[in-house]
């Protein structure tokens, strides 16, 4: 796995061993920042259930002003860390433990608000609906900020919140890019 653009491009980067992180496959990733190239440029990003962090700095090395990379496992933040030297991107990085529940209301009592938001949790979960409701909840997105989401079955979207832009599926993945509805977003 490595960084596939920008000041960081080829950097290999450090992964979890075993099978409780599943990393974004490559293919899966260019694709994604195919689809929102345009998006990141002085952009502010979560990466909600970072695992190796690899989503959010990516968007860091391809011009994003910042990213929140956030995960519950220290195993995992300690990869996050490491990947973070590795890359030299640290001064646009903060790297939270904690779940994602924990971190967005962290993020909400700072006043923090995102552009763009990758959305990754384990595959046997409900925690992507849990979280897009958090988020939405908490104040954390803007009306303009678009949000990642990768699941294993096609997501359910709550039409009353958020606009499917885009949906693409690579492999086991179903990738769906959503939008904040306008009459929702402050």
């Amino acid at each position: 796995m490595r960084i596939i653009s920008g000041t960081a491009r080829g950097t290999k980067l450090f992964t979890l061993d075993g099978l409780n992180t599943r990393p974004t496959a490559e293919r899966t990733k260019e694709a994604i920042f195919s689809m929102i190239r345009f998006e990141l440029e002085g952009r502010a990003v979560l990466d909600l259930f970072a695992g190796s962090g690899q989503m959010g700095l990516e968007a860091v090395s391809c011009g994003a002003a910042s990213v929140v990379l956030c995960d519950k496992a220290r195993d995992a933040v300690t990869i996050i860390e490491k990947n973070v030297e590795k890359t030299h991107l640290k001064d646009r990085c903060t790297v939270l433990c904690a779940d994602f529940a924990e971190s967005l209301r962290r993020l909400s009592a700072l006043g923090k608000r995102f552009d763009l938001v990758f959305l990754d949790p384990p595959y046997a979960t409900n925690l992507l609906t849990d979280a897009l409701r958090a988020l939405q909840n908490g104040d954390l997105l803007k009306p303009t900020s678009l949000l990642v989401c990768e699941s294993g079955d096609e997501l359910t979207v709550d039409e009353s919140a958020f606009e499917v832009v885009k949906r693409n599926r690579y492999g086991v993945a179903h990738v769906a890019i959503l939008k904040v509805k306008k009459e929702d977003a402050q």
